[in-house]
């Protein structure tokens, strides 16, 4: 069977092909598959499939959210009910939610640094916890080994402010991963207590900046839930699912979700007075920009993610045996799309012989296209009318 395809005779006179960009604001479409494949990463960990044994559902696991710590007072909706510190009662939706009380006194460059450590203090957390954990089930970091696994995955969050934090799932296992069952020992409050002592005990030293030398750790708000617990939101009950989609909805976000600020990186300083973002946010970024100058810094690579606030770390990521990858999942996709559309056109069990030449023709809409998005956009003050037919 001879096929032909032509890239002109298409409806957008090109070949249209996935960007993969995992942001909303990017691209919604790519964006949505990616949250979907982190849904179904994370809940295989939960309660198994995707070639993790349903076993996993039966072991120690937690929900853990870890913070930063603080860089100066800034306006927030307390949860006692009274007043920010500025005599205001925000709305949940205020601008001024996360921007410092006093922006020349926040300290910005600790925020921007601390971003960029925040990966390499979540390594040394993991392995803190490996050591209490063991420490609790009385067993030594080679023993430990031979009798249980600690497996997590995580995702990383922009607060208002600015700053990175993490939502984890944390599961104890045997020593064979999810494919053996744990140790008597192993319990969601021994898991959730040692999680509590790491995360106090660990810190990353930082830089030495103009004689202020700056020590990187956790902020003191951890919260840790049993998953099937009933203190989740409300009362309502800490499911695989509830954890799963809450994960994977940040799977898609960046600093531009929560501060305003960009998702794309600069390639000048000069762009910022042109941008349309918060002034939080411009000074975030600045900061970056002007510390990623400095040669002591330069391993950082602060230039190159200052639209990022300085973190540069994966969104997204899990210890290698806690459930599949999204590398699986893609190819799993990709080979049903294969099988779908062999079964439609139904080929000869014959040679194929392919000869095709592609042109990268861009990223995004074209003109024609932006022009047809926007006339199909409902004029101001006109989305609620109704249509007759």
């Amino acid at each position: 069977m001879l096929q032909h395809l032509d890239s002109s005779a298409l409806p957008a006179g090109q070949l249209l092909v996935r960007c993969n960009n995992r942001r909303t604001t990017r691209c919604a479409a790519c964006a949505e598959v990616y949250r979907r494949d982190t849904f179904q990463l994370i809940t295989a960990g939960l309660r198994g499939g995707k070639g993790t044994p349903e076993r996993v559902a039966a072991h120690p696991r937690v929900f853990a959210t870890f913070t930063a710590p603080g860089f100066g007072p800034v306006h927030n909706r307390r949860t006692d009910g009274r007043a920010c510190r500025c005599g205001i009662h925000h709305d949940q939706d205020d601008d001024a939610l996360g921007t410092p009380l006093d922006p020349d006194t926040y300290d910005y460059e600790a925020a921007v640094l601390w971003n960029a450590h925040a990966g390499a203090l979540w390594r040394r957390f993991s392995i803190y916890l490996r050591r209490e954990v063991a420490k609790r089930a009385g067993l030594s970091q080679r023993r430990f080994r031979d009798h249980a696994r600690v497996s997590f995955a995580k995702v990383a969050e922009y607060q208002k402010r600015g700053a990175v934090h993490f939502h984890a799932v944390i599961r104890i296992d045997g020593p064979g991963g999810g494919d053996t069952p744990p140790p008597a020992w192993a319990t969601s409050g021994l898991l959730t207590d040692a999680i509590e002592t790491a995360a106090t005990k660990v810190r990353v030293d930082g830089p030495t900046l103009d004689g202020h030398t700056h020590t990187f750790t956790f902020g003191r708000q951890l919260d840790v839930r049993t998953i099937r617990s009933a203190d989740f939101n409300d009362g309502q009950e800490l499911t695989e699912r509830a954890v799963a989609a809450y994960i994977a909805k940040y799977a898609t976000k960046g600093a531009e979700t929560a501060t305003g600020a960009l998702d794309r990186p600069l390639k000048f300083a000069a762009e910022l007075a042109q941008l349309d973002i918060s002034d939080h946010a411009r000074r975030l970024i600045r900061t970056a920009w002007t510390l990623g100058a400095r040669k002591d810094l330069e391993h950082l690579r602060l230039r190159a993610w200052a639209h990022m606030l300085g973190f540069r770390g994966h969104f997204s990521t899990k210890s290698r045996r806690y459930s599949t990858t999204l590398g699986a999942l893609r190819d799993a996709r990709a080979e049903w799309r294969r099988a779908h559309t062999a079964a439609a056109t139904n080929p000869q069990p014959d040679t194929t012989y392919v000869l095709a030449h592609w042109v990268f023709a861009g990223t995004g809409l074209s003109a024609a296209e932006t022009w047809l998005a926007a006339s199909l956009e409902p004029a101001p003050g006109t989305e609620g009318e109704p249509t007759h037919g």
